[in-house]
Formats: structure tokens, sequence, C-alpha cells
């Protein structure tokens, strides 16, 4: 059962502290991940990781993204669905330092962090979206004065409810 301080996300938009938003969902839908890259949103209810922000960029706190930080979505790295830092050139990862402003604020949810099961999904973040409702590859995305709200609120009790 969701309350006031959760985050619900459907297919038609978000609920957040009595506020609806627009926002954007993968490109697959919402539902049961099959897979590395298959564009589902994962349905089901997640916790927020540390934020990771650019700080010349956003003023919010949160954990610096500098250059040379990705995110592994190499299903046959031991540092699958993690950051990481000095990116070696045989692992497939994320740039998470990116020209354009989508990872300026990027949140990793709890979606398959404990355990970790290679090729069951990665980088499932909240980040800012490219335009309105323009799907993502598996994320939840919103314009940058939404995600700066919702993460200013934020509660240590508020979960992100993902509902098909």
């Amino acid at each position: 059962m969701a309350t006031f301080s959760d985050l619900v996300v459907t297919t038609r938009g978000a609920r957040y502290r009595g506020h609806r938003f627009a926002c954007a969902v993968g490109r697959g839908g919402i539902g049961t991940k099959t897979g590395e890259g298959d564009g589902i949103t994962p349905a089901g209810v997640w916790s927020l990781m540390t934020p990771l922000v650019r700080p010349d960029r956003s003023p919010l706190q949160g954990r610096p993204i500098r250059p040379d930080m990705h995110w592994c979505d190499d299903i046959a790295s031991a540092r699958y669905n993690r950051l990481l830092r000095a990116l070696r050139p045989d692992i497939s990862a994320e740039r998470l330092h990116r020209p354009d402003p989508l990872y300026d604020i990027v949140v990793p949810l709890s979606y398959n962090t404990d355990p970790v099961i290679p090729g069951k999904g990665s980088a499932i973040f909240l980040h800012i979206w490219r335009k309105p409702r323009h799907p993502t590859e598996g994320c939840v995305a919103f314009a940058a004065a939404t995600l700066t709200y919702i993460l200013s609120t934020w509660t240590m009790r508020s979960q992100v409810i993902i509902r098909p």
C-alpha cells in the first residue's frame, strides 16, 4: 500500500506527495524484465540508492559524478550493475558524465542489487528526461525541476512503487 511519501509510477505518470507529474518509462513499458537491454521498467517496490549529481549542473547534494564514472552493464563482469571508476576497455558500461543533461541527476534504484544477478537488468535509474514522455531504456525519467523536488523532499521511509 502506497503512502503519501511514496513515489508511485505508472505508464500514465507519477504521483508523489499529493501531486501528479509527467514521467517517462522504458520503451518496453512496465513489467517483468526479461534481460539486459529489454527496455522494460521493472514493476515492484524499490528503494533509492545514493544520488549521483553533476555538481557543476545541479544544486542537489549527492556523490559527485566525475568524468571517469560509469555503470557496468557487462553481464560477464564481476562488477555488473555497479558503479565503476577507471573503466577498462574490455568492459561494457554506461558513461555517467554526459554532455547532455540526462544524468545531471541520476539515482540508482535497488533493482537487482541484493544479490546482483548477471543479465537480469542493470542501471535502473531515476534521471532527467530527454523530452516529455520520451521512452527510456528502462529507467524512470522526469523534468529536472520535478526530479529536484522529489529528491529534496524524499524521506528515509519513502519508496518507489512502479505499477504496470
